[in-house]
């Protein structure tokens, strides 16, 4: 089984590679922010309280979290493999993904990290904003907060997966493409090495 962790901060271009790896390798593409929206939208009890913290830029408590990604995976018995993008994003939902997948004989085979100077993030979400009416991309100080999150709190997950060896930093800016070619180079080395 393939399980890949796509990583990086904020208008990184996470989603737009993920849809872009699930098809190339089938897999299913659990994204934390779009089942969140998901909740929202519906208005259910889960999406009021994940739009609370959301709203103000930070995070969403680990436990809400980690039960709504494992009900995603039950949901997919079948598959070939995930793409975690947005998930885990502190330690101890990475122990707990970790301890999850080893429950289905299965872990994680690669972190990939999309790397983007901050200023370039802030251009692509002020961008984003403008097509996708999401509040927290329209806003220079949510955003920036949110990129602080990201450092502050985020980004210390690599090192869980740098310790185990499957975590690669990949270039994160260019065409949608290139950097696309550049994470299938990496995927297809780890599937050969396997």
């Amino acid at each position: 089984m393939l399980n890949i962790v796509l990583f990086g901060p904020p208008g990184a271009g996470k989603g737009t590679q993920a849809v872009k790896l699930v098809n190339k390798y089938n897999l299913v593409h659990l994204s934390t922010g779009d089942i969140f929206r998901a909740n929202i939208k519906g208005e259910t009890a889960l999406g009021k309280l994940a739009k609370s913290y959301m709203d103000k830029g930070n995070l969403v408590p680990d436990q809400v979290t980690i039960s709504m990604l494992e009900a995603e995976v039950d949901k997919n018995p079948k598959a070939n493999g995930f793409i975690f993008d947005g998930f885990p994003r502190t330690t101890p939902q990475a122990e707990a993904l970790d301890k999850f997948l080893s429950s289905k004989n299965t872990t994680i085979t690669k972190m990939l990290a999309l790397d983007v100077e901050n200023d370039e993030l802030i251009k692509r979400l002020l961008e984003r904003g403008k097509d996708s009416g999401r509040a927290d991309d329209l806003d220079t100080a949510i955003i920036a907060n949110r990129i602080k999150v990201y450092n502050e709190q985020t980004a210390v997950v690599a090192d869980f997966y740098a310790a185990q060896n499957k975590f690669e930093k990949i270039y994160g800016v260019g065409s949608v493409e290139e950097i696309f070619n550049r994470l299938c180079k990496a995927i297809d080395k780890q599937i050969v090495s396997n």
